[in-house]
């Protein structure tokens, strides 16, 4: 079964698992001890940490292991934001950050710092003159993610760490996506990265503070990783964690344009094969092994159980494959269709006629929940006032409102609008989306009684 989701958790490499299963007859002992158990366990340590910080680019005394890269971001942002104390309080991210380095900023605004979140545009991408005037007097530190978790668009890390250098403000990337591919470029101040995203073992990341940089741990002291990781290493798993990420290192350039191939041939088919679908994200400055696309006219989670049915793993950013049933902060951010969000990550590997294959099955998945979708049972809710239809779609799920929507458009006269009520979060997306996709004007959003409504002026 192909599994195509390997932006959340990459297959364990082969070299991960000989290290891993190497390391736990060699690597039990506590790495501070100085007897000979602990003087081979802290050998093994050295040279894990060593061999990490050829790849990351950085010295091996900067770099410390952590137990996920969730954790690596928390502790990296509550340490520089305390270590700058004095210079300020103000915190500036993207509007496309992975989820826990926003995390981290709802808990500094909640104890009274400021955050300024850098809008991107529609490929997803922050613009450095964007960074470089959200940088204040006050402001301790800054975060750009080097490549996008959702849509692969690879972030002007090196423009912006300039900016922030000419600011004197550190910069933490969040480089958990690109660490496999090669190092990440520029005069950067932190970095952190988690090793299942490059094919080694979970509950490994990492967390680089370069010197100078001002850091103070938060927390409960403790001796260990330069204070900054609290609690008895996992040894295994970190070497394995090295080896692996010095293996694919050593893959990446022909691996990188193997898989680019197969994106693109995702990337160009996948229009031409269904109807009604947005390739999103920076088609040029974008990740070898990822691209997504979004289905007008279907519900995300059904369609990716068709795909799993089919025997494809993908992932979504779809609203209705979430528990909150809110789009994907990164998809609204860009301003794209989240609906019926496919994003195929494919992990080293991946054979040509693999992607052949889901290019078979996707045309025949997304049909049959559009057609599953495109006929409700509940009577026509389009109710005619003058030149102007109203739809209501109130307790109806993404994606019936835009269904809804493109049923009734060519029934109202050229100028005339369609106003359609909605409460599901996703329209306020879908709706303006839909718009730029079909030529219309999306007048806005106005205040209802319950929900919303979306007004949208015909044009073609």
């Amino acid at each position: 079964m192909p599994y195509f989701d390997a932006a959340s958790a990459a297959p364990l490499h082969p070299v991960a698992r000989q290290a891993l299963l190497a390391s736990l007859d060699e690597g039990w002992a506590d790495p501070a001890r100085l007897y000979r158990e602990g003087r081979r366990a802290r050998l093994l340590l050295d040279a894990a940490r060593e061999a990490a910080a050829e790849a990351v680019g950085c010295r091996p005394d900067e770099l410390a292991f952590t137990s996920s890269g969730t954790t690596a971001v928390h502790s990296g942002i509550a340490g520089a934001l305390a270590g700058r104390r004095r210079a300020g309080r103000h915190l500036v991210v993207s509007a496309v950050e992975h989820s826990s380095v926003l995390h981290s900023a709802d808990t500094h605004r909640a104890a009274g710092g400021t955050v300024t979140e850098v809008p991107v545009d529609r490929a997803g991408a922050a613009g450095a003159e964007a960074y470089a005037a959200a940088l204040r007097e006050d402001t301790a530190l800054a975060c750009l993610q080097s490549a996008n978790h959702e849509v692969g668009t690879v972030q002007p890390v090196a423009e912006v760490a300039q900016a922030c250098r000419e600011a004197g403000v550190p910069l933490l990337v969040d480089a958990a996506q690109s660490l496999a591919w090669g190092p990440v470029e520029g005069a950067w101040s932190l970095l952190t990265g988690s090793a299942h995203k490059w094919g080694g073992p979970s509950g490994v990341g990492l967390l680089v503070v370069r010197k100078g940089t001002r850091f103070a741990p938060q927390g409960p002291a403790d001796e260990r990783e330069s204070g900054r990781a609290p609690g008895f290493p996992d040894l295994p798993a970190i070497v394995a964690a090295a080896a692996s990420l010095r293996a694919v290192r050593a893959e990446a350039a022909a691996e990188a344009a193997r898989l680019r191939e197969l994106t693109e041939r995702i990337r160009a088919r996948v229009p031409e094969l269904v109807p009604d679908v947005e390739v999103v994200g920076d088609p040029e400055r974008r990740l070898p092994h990822l691209v997504t696309f979004s289905c007008l006219y279907v519900d995300g989670e059904s369609l990716l159980h068709a795909l799993d049915r089919a025997g494809y793993s993908v992932s979504s950013g779809s609203s209705c494959t979430s528990s909150t049933l809110t789009p994907s902060h990164v998809l609204k951010a860009m301003g794209v269709l989240s609906e019926g969000n496919v994003r195929v990550s494919l992990p080293p590997g991946t054979a040509a006629g693999d992607v052949e294959g889901f290019l078979r099955v996707l045309p025949e998945a997304v049909a049959a929940v559009r057609a599953q979708l495109g006929a409700p049972a509940a009577a026509p809710r389009a109710v005619p006032r003058g030149d102007e239809l109203v739809v209501d779609a109130l307790g109806r799920r993404c994606p019936v409102p835009v269904i809804e929507l493109a049923k009734v458009i060519g029934d109202v006269p050229l100028g005339g609008t369609v106003r359609v009520l909605s409460d599901d979060e996703a329209a306020r997306l879908d709706v303006p989306a839909w718009c730029e996709m079909r030529g219309q004007e999306y007048v806005g959003e106005e205040p209802a009684e319950r929900g919303a409504a979306y007004v949208v002026r015909r044009l073609v």
